[in-house]
Order: structure tokens, then C-alpha cells, then sequence
């Protein structure tokens, strides 16, 4: 008996494909049930070669950060720009009599000059809105050098005139001092007077910094001080009073105005 068969009695079944893991058929083909996506490891590569990268930028930009924080002078400007600013500022409104006849306001600072003091300056000087003729009060130890200079620059481009002095809860003026880096700052007015009983104190300049040669930083410095006073119109006696002893000298009235430091009246304008 031949049992092969020339054909099949069977019939395609109407039943429905089995349901995938949500509710939806599996879809059947000629490969088999679809599989999860894969990717090729040429793009396991890129991948891996991109997160490579940003970790290593990520390390060099935190290893900049470390490295310039680490520096003390870093450190200080990041504080005084950021975290505790060593001036204090505040607007008296119509403070002191100008050669108009008439009251201007004044910013008053107080304070150190810090490592950041300059830019802290514009600010403050931007938010009170002086004019020229107006005045900016100083009563400060000194500080930076090279802020203080950046200072006296923004106050002889504004105008201003400087006055050394602080002023009471009432609105007076009291006498104060300005010592050290206060004093470049102080000769950027375009006029400068000073509160009956202030003081004005100079002493010799230095320079703090590793592996410098302190003898030309020092004549470097003190060639920067002196172009700058004698920019402001100040004589080149305080410059060499500056560099005559590393106490604070303090300058008598007459002095200070032979020196051209002192421009206008004493207590007034």
C-alpha cells in the first residue's frame, strides 16, 4: 500500500496570532517573532567615545576651577566679588554744597579695598546715578593697588570729586582717613578736599608674590603711581613721600596741599 499522500485535507486556521506581552499579536513572518532592537557596535562605540569626551572636559574645566581657586590671590577676588564684598556703599542725597551753589548727592564708601573692589565700584556708582560735579565720600585703610587705581580712573571719567570723610546718621560729615591704595583712589577727583579732622597716610608700596624679584616689582610699581598722580595732577612729592619709610605717614594739611592733593577748601568746596 502506498502511503504517500498527493495532497493534504488540512485547512488554514482561523485562530487568532497569540497576544504579545500588552495585549497586541505578536507579529509572525518568514524571520520569526520580532526580536528587541539592537544597535551595532559601531554606535556602541560612538556612544561611548561621546561620554568619554564630556568626561574629560567636565574634569578639565573642574581641574581650571581648582587650580585658579588654589591661588590666593584667586581665591580673594572669587570672595570679594561673590561672598562677603569688603566696601560698603550708600547714597546721601543733596550731601554737600557744590561750586554751583547748589547740594549734591554723594556715594559714600567705606571700607578695604578688596580684589574685586573696582567692578564693585561701577555698580554702585551706575545704581546711584551721580552726575559730574557730584562726589564720592571715602573712608577707607587702603587695599589693592591696582583697584584703587582702576577707582581714581572711573571717578576722574565720571567727574566726580572726592572728599575724605564719613557721614553720621543724621547726614553729617565726620572726619575719617584714607590711607595706602585710598589715596590713588581719593586723587582721581576731579576736585579733592578732605573733613576738618581727616587724615590722609602714604607709605611705601609692596609687592607679595612668589618667585618675583621684589627690587622690580617695587620700581615697576612705583613708576605705575607715579605716571598715574601725575596724571591726575597730583606732584610727584607724595610719590616720594610714599617711598620714604613702610609706616604710614601721616600728611599735615599744608602738606597734602602742597602736594596738590588737596585741591579745594578744607570742610568745603
Amino acid at each position: 500500500m502506498d502511503n504517500r499522500f498527493e495532497g493534504s485535507d488540512k485547512r488554514p486556521s482561523t485562530r487568532a496570532p497569540e497576544a504579545g506581552p500588552w495585549g497586541s499579536p505578536t507579529p509572525q513572518g518568514p524571520a520569526g517573532p520580532a526580536r528587541g532592537l539592537r544597535h551595532s557596535p559601531g554606535h556602541k562605540r560612538i556612544v561611548f567615545f561621546r561620554i568619554a569626551f564630556l568626561a574629560a572636559l567636565l574634569s578639565l574645566i573642574g581641574a581650571n576651577i581648582y587650580q585658579d581657586l588654589s591661588r590666593p590671590e584667586a581665591w580673594a577676588y572669587w570672595k570679594d566679588l561673590y561672598l562677603s564684598p569688603s566696601l560698603t556703599a550708600s547714597v546721601i542725597p543733596d550731601a554737600l554744597p557744590g561750586e554751583d551753589g547748589r547740594r549734591h548727592p554723594a556715594l559714600a564708601v567705606t571700607g578695604k579695598i578688596g580684589a574685586a573692589a573696582a567692578g564693585w565700584f561701577r555698580d554702585k556708582l551706575d545704581a546711584a546715578n551721580l552726575r559730574a560735579g557730584d562726589t564720592v565720600v571715602l573712608s577707607s585703610p587702603g587695599g589693592d593697588l591696582m583697584q584703587a587705581l582702576i577707582i581714581g580712573e572711573v571717578i576722574r571719567a565720571h567727574g566726580l570729586a572726592t572728599v575724605v570723610g564719613t557721614f553720621d546718621s543724621a547726614g553729617r560729615l565726620r572726619p575719617s582717613y584714607c590711607a595706602s591704595a585710598c589715596i590713588l583712589a581719593f586723587a582721581g577727583g576731579q576736585i579733592r578736599t578732605i573733613a576738618p579732622g581727616s587724615l590722609l597716610g602714604v607709605h611705601r608700596f609692596k609687592t607679595i608674590g612668589a618667585g618675583r624679584d621684589p627690587v622690580a616689582d617695587t620700581q615697576r610699581t612705583t613708576g605705575i603711581v607715579l605716571n598715574y598722580m601725575t596724571k591726575m595732577g597730583v606732584s610727584p612729592a607724595v610719590v616720594e613721600a610714599m617711598s620714604a619709610t613702610d609706616d604710614v605717614h601721616w600728611l599735615g594739611e599744608l602738606e597734602a596741599r602742597d602736594m596738590k592733593l588737596v585741591t579745594g577748601a578744607v570742610g568745603g568746596r
